[in-house]
């Protein structure tokens, strides 16, 4: 067995440390894994504050101690455990992979801590740690590599890279999450292994995708090791050639659908590949019509450019200050335009189809293109939209 390191205590929810201690005085032993661990000791903020347990107990054991249970995955051994919160704990069955087609996973039970671990995708999240006891269990390097900034497979990496082809991708995220170097020989192995890639879902390659564009501290660095492991080439061809954004992933918005828009070509296409939802393609898709600013920088001209963009407005506003790296000089003349509440919208004007149509006007074709002249006479002067003056306007010209 591998020597533990140092009693180290790590704070941990009273809900984790319960089922710890049911699964302990049963005699199954028990562990704390995941990327909780990974993140405490990096001193990060966690992206998910729920602590995963590995156990000695097999899925059916972990159900009968604790009937407020679920199963998540138990054909991979993962039962969720709900807490008198309602809130699910993922308990997990000491395992190995026996068979893989690079996507899914048969796993045997029964196995040790110790094997446990050697089954995880990069040392840096092969660590474990006890909950009564504070031992940490590091047999694959993983706190080393934390110290040194290394992201490396565990064992041999081209053998974890075709268990699953989506570690690629997760090595990636991390490494750009942390400003990570990756350990070259797992690096020439995702590259050799990328055609696999292709054998994963939409869905799978989208969340990772988001997922790294929301956590990375660069954003140059994440599409570049997109592009030199493989990865672009096969899921985002239309990936800009050269990096467009002057600002810094730090600073960058928490939106991937945004930083899409800026990082690639035909950015609904490219949701539409990744099986997006139908508002985010939407949104990809409004900016990419645009058009991206307005013709100048005077209220007339940014009262059209609202009209045009309509709902795409605040998200290409964005784009412009990514590519700048500062706000564009129109936007000021935005927030005056809007602040004054000057209508850029039909839905805005000072009189309904409602009006129109108890003024005479029939309901058909006639009835929307006076709605539409109706709505360019007050972006060219606001203070025609009142009700009289628009009727008046109308009066005029029938």
């Amino acid at each position: 067995m591998t020597p533990p390191l140092a009693v180290e205590e790590m704070p941990l929810p009273e809900a984790v440390l319960a089922i710890a201690r049911t699964l302990e005085d049963a005699h199954f032993e028990t562990w704390c894994v995941g990327g909780a661990l990974r993140d405490w000791r990096l001193a990060v903020p966690p992206l998910e504050h729920d602590v995963d347990l590995a156990t000695a107990a097999t899925p059916d054991e972990v159900r009968r101690l604790f009937p407020r249970s679920v199963a998540v995955g138990a054909k991979y051994g993962t039962v969720g455990v709900l807490d008198r919160n309602g809130v699910l704990h993922e308990v997990t069955t000491f395992r190995k992979d026996v068979a893989t087609d690079g996507r899914h996973a048969v796993v045997e039970f029964g196995v040790s801590i110790e094997e446990d671990l050697q089954r995880r995708d990069f040392t840096i999240n092969a660590l474990a740690y006890h909950p009564l006891t504070h031992r940490w269990l590091d047999p694959e390097g993983g706190s080393r590599d934390l110290e040194r900034g290394i992201v490396r497979a565990v064992g041999e990496p081209a053998r974890r890279f075709a268990e699953d082809y989506l570690r690629i991708l997760r090595m990636i995220r991390f490494a750009a999450r942390f400003g990570f170097t990756i350990d070259p020989a797992t690096f020439a192995a995702a590259q050799a292994a990328a055609p696999g890639l292709s054998q994963l879902s939409a869905e799978r390659v989208r969340d990772e995708w988001f997922k790294g564009l929301l956590t990375a501290r660069s954003h140059e660095h994440f599409v570049t090791l997109w592009r030199e492991a493989g990865a672009a080439e096969l899921w985002l061809p239309e990936l800009r050639a050269s990096y467009p954004l002057a600002e810094p992933g730090a600073g960058s918005p928490a939106d991937p659908v945004i930083l899409t828009a800026a990082l690639c070509e035909q950015p609904g296409q490219v949701l539409r590949r990744l099986r997006a939802s139908g508002e985010e393609i939407s949104r990809a898709d409004a900016m990419e019509r645009g058009p991206a600013e307005p013709a100048g920088s005077d209220a007339v001209a940014v009262r059209r450019w609202l009209a045009k963009v309509g709902d795409a407005a605040d998200d290409l506003l964005r784009l412009a200050e990514l590519a700048s790296g500062a706000p564009p000089a129109w936007s000021a003349r935005v927030r005056e335009v809007r602040a004054r509440g000057e209508a850029t919208s039909r839905g805005q004007l000072a009189l309904s189809g409602d009006d129109l149509r108890a003024a005479g006007v029939q309901p058909g074709p006639e009835l929307g293109q006076l709605l539409g002249r109706l709505l360019e006479a007050v972006l060219e002067d606001p203070a025609l939209n009142t009700r009289e003056r628009l009727l008046e306007l109308v009066r005029s010209w029938r």
